[in-house]
Parts: structure tokens; C-alpha cells; sequence
């Protein structure tokens, strides 16, 4: 019994250093600049990019294979990031793709869900919370807004609402522009300008 052991146990050390030295030594090189891409790209996963995240995109971006206006997430100021990246000139997004909204968050109507499960199978990023015919709810801080889960509701229970601005996202009203003081003459004080 003691021989099967140390031979059952001497394989799995050889094979685990085996599969140790694969992963370091032929692991594939990473693309920088697929990284970078990717960096710059708004997360949804949305899929509006005919691709099916973020990271795919990103690297069909660095192989040449896509244009780099076709995240509607992103809008205009991510089609400009990633022209200044690339050293390209910015290009209108693509129409074909979808257009900018202003970001929203999926809000299921928890009285009318009946339980499908089919949002939560269709969230890229599993911000649904449910089981089946059970209510379902959405983790806020979690949404990205690809509005992938609209389309397999089968009781169209699912609104995109635009979140209300807490502290952390508050921003103070720039205020008003006030013209600046007249200036006096030379030689002229507030006192003797000012009538007595």
C-alpha cells in the first residue's frame, strides 16, 4: 500500500511542476496596446460594437480589424481618446452601431416580474439578482446600461432610468460670470472716487 502512494504522489508533483513551467514559459504575450484600448473603452459589454465585449473590440481595434467609432458608449470623447492613442484621425460615430444616450441603469418593476430568469441569463455582467419564479432586482452599482436585458423580458417589466446624481457624483453649478470692477484713473483713490 505504501508503494502505489509514492508513486500516486511522485507523478502529481512531476506533472505540477510540469504544467508550472508550461504556464511561465509558453504563455502568449500580451499586446500592450490591445491593453491601452481596452482601458480607454467604457466596460458595458454591450456588445453595440458587433463584438462581444469590450476586449474583443479592443483587440480587433490593435489588429486593424475594426474602426474605432463603433462604441456608442463611448461616444465621441472615447472615438477621440482612441484616435489620440492610435495617432489617427477621429472619425463621427458610427451610425450603424447605434447612437449616445446619456448613461442609465436597467430597474426591473418587481410587481409585474414573474421570474423567467431570462434577463439574468442575458446580463453580461451579472448584475441581476433573482431565481426563477421569484423576484428579480438589479445591483445599481453594478449596471453598465448595455440594455441587453430589455429585449428577452417577456413581460417588458425592465425600464432604463437615468440615476439621480448622489454625493459622490455631484458636481456645484459653475457660478455666474461677474464682470470685473471698473478701474479708476490714475492717480485716483476709492476715497476721493467714492461721492461723500
Amino acid at each position: 500500500m505504501f508503494w502505489p502512494m509514492v508513486i500516486v504522489t511522485s507523478l502529481s508533483l512531476v506533472c505540477g511542476w510540469c504544467l508550472g513551467w508550461a504556464a511561465r514559459k509558453l504563455k502568449p504575450d500580451a499586446d500592450p496596446v490591445a491593453d491601452q484600448i481596452n482601458e480607454i473603452l467604457p466596460q458595458t459589454q454591450c456588445g453595440q460594437c458587433d463584438y462581444p465585449g469590450c476586449r474583443p473590440y479592443a483587440q480587433a481595434i490593435a489588429a486593424g480589424k475594426a474602426d474605432i467609432n463603433q462604441c456608442p458608449p463611448g461616444g465621441e470623447a472615447g472615438v477621440r481618446a482612441l484616435a489620440d492613442l492610435l495617432g489617427l484621425q477621429p472619425l463621427p460615430l458610427n451610425p450603424e452601431n447605434g447612437t449616445q444616450k446619456p448613461f442609465a441603469v436597467a430597474v426591473i418593476d418587481e410587481q409585474a416580474c414573474i421570474g423567467c430568469t431570462l434577463c439574468i441569463q442575458a446580463c453580461p455582467v451579472d448584475a441581476i439578482l433573482g431565481a426563477a419564479k421569484l423576484m428579480h432586482t438589479v445591483i445599481q452599482k453594478e449596471c453598465t446600461g448595455c440594455e441587453l436585458c430589455l429585449p428577452p423580458c417577456p413581460v417588458d417589466c425592465i425600464d432604463m432610468v437615468v440615476p439621480k446624481p448622489g454625493v459622490t457624483q455631484w458636481q456645484w453649478p459653475r457660478p455666474a460670470t461677474i464682470p470685473p470692477p471698473a478701474r479708476l484713473p490714475a492717480g485716483e483713490s476709492q476715497r476721493s472716487a467714492s461721492p461723500s
